[in-house]
């Protein structure tokens, strides 16, 4: 039963997911659909909570405060929604759930910094998502050029009306 779930779960897992451990500071960038447009929005912030880092269900809940307020988010790492995300810093923690940071503010938030290689620990590329990444980017550039062209055209209609008004204005004009 176990070997049959592992199998269809395989079919679905991102190929390589950032190492991200409790005591990271993240950013997660997560793409979001608006009616028919696509927008890649960033989460910055301290992740207090990882769960089953080995399955396709693993998540991370990553806690940052906005405007005075804490704000908590979960992410499937393996969501295709969640375009990548990137560790910026490192932190020395003892527990898996550091559900204590709630609690704190100000300087008893801070964790020490550790060392690590940050290049090293985000050098994951996933084809896929690197490929739908670049088809948005394509997306949005040729929305924009139509947008401009369509600009350029109201603004050659103007311009003719305003050269046809311009003769009309000179035909009644009489000249001395």
């Amino acid at each position: 039963m176990h070997a049959l779930i592992k199998q269809v779960e395989s079919q679905f897992l991102k190929k390589q997911v950032v190492d991200v451990r409790s005591g990271d500071t993240v950013r997660v960038h997560q793409r979001i659909k608006e009616g028919n447009k696509e927008r890649v929005q960033v989460f910055e912030g301290l992740v207090i909570r990882t769960d089953r880092k080995e399955s396709m269900t693993s998540t991370i809940t990553v806690r940052r405060i906005a405007s005075g307020v804490g704000v908590e988010k979960s992410f499937l790492l393996h969501s295709p929604l969640v375009e990548k995300v990137e560790i910026t810093k490192r932190s020395k923690v003892r527990r898996k759930y550091l559900t204590y940071m709630r609690a704190r503010s100000g300087k008893s938030a801070r964790l020490a910094a550790v060392d690590f290689d940050k290049a090293a620990v985000n050098d994951v590329t996933d084809p896929e998502a690197e490929a739908e990444l670049a088809r948005i980017h394509e997306e949005q550039k040729k929305e924009h050029e139509m947008q401009a062209a369509e600009k350029a055209e109201e603004v050659a209609k103007l311009d003719a009306k305003a050269a046809e008004v311009e003769a009309r204005h000179q035909e009644n004009t009489p000249t001395e």
